[in-house]
C-alpha cells in the first residue's frame, strides 16, 4: 500500500485541492482525503484526473500515419485509403505488429489515455493462413500493452466477407478472415491472452454488417453474451447505400432489427444517422463510440453529438487509425465539429457548464462502459490511473478547476502531462513514457523497413 499527494485532484464531487489517494497492493483507489496534511509524503504539483479510456484503436495502422496523404487521379475517400492500408497490412510479421502496438500505446499513455479497447482484425499469416496459434497476433498486442503498462480489452474481431449478403472477401483481406469455428478457436485464444495480463480484458468486434451476415452476428451474440460488444456501422454514405440496396434498410435500422442493443454494446462512428437512428441508440443504453480524429482524416462526416446527447446518449471517444494520438485532439475535434456543422459555439455543454469538463467527463462514463472497466475515476474501488497535468505549464497560468481543463482540450497545451500512473505505478515521468528510448528505437527499425516494402 502506497500513498500519492496531489495540490488538486478532479473527483466524481468536483474538484478538491490536497487530496491525498491511498493505493492498494491490487492498484486499487482504498480512500481519497481532500484537503490532508500528507506528513512525510511530497506533494504533486500537479492537478489530477482520471486515466481516460480509448475505446476504439487499431494499432497496427500507426505504423502508417502519414502514408495516405497523397491525392490520388480520381476523388480520395475512405474507400481508396484502405487500399493503403490494405498493402501496409500485408508487409507485417508478429514482431512488427508488437513492435507498433508498443510505440502506440506508449504514446497512448504519453496522451493521457490509461486504457485501449483494442479492436484488433489482424489476424493470420501474410498469405492467409492460420499462425500455429490461430491467435498469436492478439498475444502481441497484449504482450504490448503489458510491455508499456496500458490496460487493454481486446477485442478480437470476426470478419468473414468483403460486402452486405455474405459477398466473398477480397484477396487483400485475407489475413482478417475468418468463419465462426475458427473465429471461436480465435476468441478462445484471445480471452486467455487476457486472462494473463493483470490489466487484460475481452470482448467480441463483429466488423461490421458488411462483413458479417446476419445469421453470423446473431450466432456470435448468442455465443458471447454480456462481453464488450463493438461493431463499426453507418461511418460512410456508401454503407448505407449498399445496405439499402441488399436489405432495404439502413445499417442502424438493420442492426436493431437484428439484436438488441444494450449497455455492452459499442456502435462506432454511427455518423450517417436518421433522427430515429438517434432516438433508438440513445434508448438502447449503447454507447456510441466516436473516433473525431480520424473521422475528419477519412472525410467521414459529422456525428449529430448535440442531438444524441440532447437524449441521454453516451459516448466514448478512440483514437482509431491512430493517425495522432491525443486526448485533448480528440475531444477538442468532436467539439469542432459540432461547432462547424451547427454553426454554434459550446454546442456540446449544458447552459453555464465547462464543456472540456462536459466532454471529459462523458468520455469517462462512456468509454469505460464500452469496455467493461467498472468504478471509474478518483475514487474508492477505482484503479488507480491517474493523469497529472503540469499546472506549472504556461497554458495553465491564471487559471484552476474547469478553466484549466479547458485550457487543456482547447488551449496551447502541447506537453502539458507531467505524470501519468496506471495501477498506482508511474509509467509516465516527467512527459516521457520511461521505456520510450527502447522501445521507439526498436518501432523505427520496424517502420523504415516495412514502409519501404508497402510502397512498392
Amino acid at each position: 500500500m502506497h500513498k500519492l499527494s496531489f495540490r488538486s485532484a478532479l473527483t466524481p464531487q468536483g474538484w478538491a485541492d490536497n487530496v491525498l489517494v491511498t493505493i492498494d497492493a491490487e492498484g486499487r483507489i482504498s480512500a481519497v482525503e481532500p484537503g490532508a496534511e500528507a506528513a512525510g509524503i511530497a506533494r504533486i504539483a500537479g492537478a489530477a484526473l482520471p486515466g481516460l479510456p480509448n475505446l476504439h484503436s487499431h494499432a497496427f495502422q500507426r505504423g502508417m500515419a502519414g502514408m495516405a496523404e497523397v491525392a490520388g487521379q480520381s476523388d480520395d475517400s475512405f474507400w481508396t485509403w484502405r487500399d493503403w492500408m490494405y498493402r501496409f497490412a500485408l508487409a507485417l510479421d508478429p514482431d512488427d505488429v508488437e513492435a507498433i502496438a508498443a510505440l502506440a500505446y506508449v504514446e497512448m499513455l504519453e496522451a493521457g489515455f490509461t486504457t485501449v479497447g483494442e479492436f484488433h482484425y489482424l489476424h493470420h499469416d501474410r498469405d492467409g493462413r492460420h499462425y500455429a496459434d490461430i491467435a498469436e497476433l492478439g498475444r502481441r498486442c497484449v504482450a504490448a500493452a503489458s510491455e508499456t503498462g496500458l490496460a487493454i480489452t481486446l477485442l478480437p474481431v470476426f470478419y468473414a466477407h468483403s460486402g452486405f449478403g455474405g459477398q466473398a472477401p477480397s484477396e487483400g483481406q485475407r489475413r482478417f478472415i475468418n468463419d465462426i469455428d475458427s473465429f471461436g478457436r480465435l476468441a478462445g485464444g484471445c480471452a486467455a491472452a487476457t486472462q494473463v495480463y493483470p490489466r487484460g480484458r475481452f470482448g467480441i468486434a463483429p466488423h461490421s454488417l458488411r462483413a458479417a451476415t446476419l445469421d453470423e452476428l446473431k450466432v456470435l451474440v448468442q455465443a458471447f453474451p454480456d462481453v464488450p460488444t463493438h461493431i463499426h456501422v453507418a461511418e460512410q454514405v456508401k454503407e448505407i447505400e449498399d445496405c439499402l440496396a441488399v436489405h432495404g434498410r439502413r445499417t442502424i435500422e438493420l442492426l436493431t432489427d437484428t439484436v438488441e442493443l444494450a449497455p455492452n454494446w459499442c456502435l462506432i462512428h454511427a455518423t450517417h444517422v436518421t433522427p430515429a437512428e438517434v432516438t433508438a441508440m440513445a434508448r438502447s443504453g449503447a454507447v456510441v463510440g466516436l473516433c473525431p480524429v480520424t473521422e475528419a482524416n477519412l472525410g467521414d462526416g459529422i456525428f449529430p453529438g448535440a442531438d444524441y446527447l440532447g437524449q441521454g446518449g453516451r459516448f466514448g471517444v478512440g483514437t482509431d487509425s491512430n493517425v495522432a494520438i491525443s486526448v485533448s485532439g480528440e475531444l477538442a475535434t468532436l467539439e469542432y465539429s459540432q461547432r462547424l456543422g451547427f454553426r454554434r459555439r459550446n454546442a456540446l455543454a449544458p447552459r453555464g457548464a465547462s464543456t472540456g469538463r462536459t466532454l471529459f467527463e462523458a468520455s469517462l462514463a462512456g468509454g469505460g462502459q464500452a469496455l467493461g472497466l467498472g468504478v471509474q475515476g478518483i475514487q474508492v474501488g477505482a484503479v488507480a490511473d491517474i493523469v497529472v497535468l503540469d499546472t506549472n505549464h504556461i497554458a495553465f497560468a491564471g487559471r484552476q478547476g474547469d478553466a484549466m481543463l479547458d485550457s487543456w482540450v482547447f488551449g496551447p497545451s502541447a506537453g502539458s502531462i507531467r505524470d501519468v500512473y496506471v495501477s498506482g505505478r508511474r509509467v509516465v515521468d516527467g512527459g516521457r513514457h520511461v521505456a520510450r528510448s527502447a522501445i521507439e528505437a526498436r518501432a523505427r527499425k520496424v517502420l523504415e523497413r516495412v514502409i519501404s516494402s508497402a510502397s512498392n
